[in-house]
């Protein structure tokens, strides 16, 4: 039997009763021969299994458990002409879903002439909550290979990039978009698959983003004691006890200020180096100075004490300003 022809014998003794369809669903991103016990009992019962695609990945295991699977693409009425007398077919379906046979099954069931067998859809593998992330590394995965611009990044090359996706999701957050915030949260996610990506082919010391993977997960549960282990923890003030004092001993830093990038905004920066400071109970009065660097030093540690972000109240603040240009833009415009 190939996937150019079919034959729909019935049998012998064949009669009207017009049996039943099963198409059987798996996901790619699932191990092939993992299926659900609903999946097997129906293979094993049934009295033709087929499948269009000679290559499916699921065929070798299918057909090692002993289940006979024919290579074979029927039209909709082939397939219920192969279900009279109560006969069982399951249809193996391709990752799209067999469109043009449910189309056609669906057709014949409309026009009210055909007297249709049971037609069941059964997911035989099921995809777990992040599966599609696995679309994304092999999606990467081929770009790296084949794509002239994407194949000579570096990760120097990309890190601006990072910054400007890092503060475009920023921006989504504060406007409230939600479609703009699942599209800016999926580049962030770019740039962390496509630098894991060019760091495989590091000669050194290569990773993947499976170890990035693993690295967040270990950092996750050993500093949440109190989800993952023994500690408690009833307040957000608690939590981030446990936080810092598990970093620390991980870090082993000698200074409060390590591992705060200088880099950063200088707002954010101030508010970041004054959160430390307090956090560690520390006696740092603030530096006096003349000039307006001091003077939003100051302000910026203010902000962190009342729990305000400064960063974010002064884009606010920029926001609003741009309106106002805008008004009067407008306003100006009509004279």
């Amino acid at each position: 039997m190939n996937a150019t022809s079919f034959e729909a014998a019935p049998g012998p003794g064949a009669t009207a009763e017009p049996g039943r369809i099963v198409l059987l669903t798996t996901s790619h991103r699932v191990a092939p021969g993992l299926l659900s016990w609903p999946a097997w009992q129906a293979l094993h019962a049934a009295d033709r299994v087929l499948c269009a695609y000679g290559a499916h990945p699921q065929l070798p295991y299918l057909r090692e458990a002993g289940i006979a699977v024919e290579e074979a693409a029927p039209s909709a009425q082939e397939l219920v002409d192969a279900c009279a007398g109560g006969r069982t077919v399951v249809v193996v379906a391709t990752g799209e879903g067999e469109p043009a046979l449910t189309d056609g099954l669906a057709r014949l069931a409309g026009s009210g002439r055909v007297q249709m067998p049971e037609l069941e859809l059964l997911p035989a593998s099921y995809d777990l909550p992040g599966a599609r992330l696995l679309d994304l590394v092999q999606v990467m995965d081929r770009i790296r290979a084949e794509c002239p611009w994407s194949s000579r990044q570096t990760h120097l090359g990309l890190a601006k990039y990072g910054i400007e996706e890092a503060y475009e999701l920023v921006e989504a957050i504060e406007a409230g978009d939600r479609e703009e915030l699942r599209e800016e949260l999926g580049d962030v996610l770019l740039q962390v698959v496509f630098h894991a990506r060019i760091a495989e082919e590091h000669a050194e010391a290569p990773f993947s983003i499976d170890d990035v993977a693993g690295g967040i997960v270990a950092k996750l549960i050993h500093r949440h004691p109190h989800v993952f282990g023994d500690e408690t923890a009833t307040t957000p003030e608690e939590v981030k006890e446990h936080w810092l004092r598990t970093k620390a001993v991980e870090k082993r830093r000698t200074s409060v200020t390590e591992g705060i990038p200088l880099g950063q905004p200088g707002l954010a920066l101030a508010a970041k180096l004054h959160s430390r400071v307090r956090t560690a109970a520390l006696q740092v009065p603030l530096p006096q100075g003349d000039g307006i660097g001091y003077e939003l030093l100051a302000l910026a540690a203010r902000a962190e004490t009342e729990g305000v972000d400064p960063e974010a109240a002064l884009r606010a603040a920029a926001r609003a300003y741009r309106d106002a240009i805008r008004e009067v833009e407008s306003g100006g415009s009509r004279k």
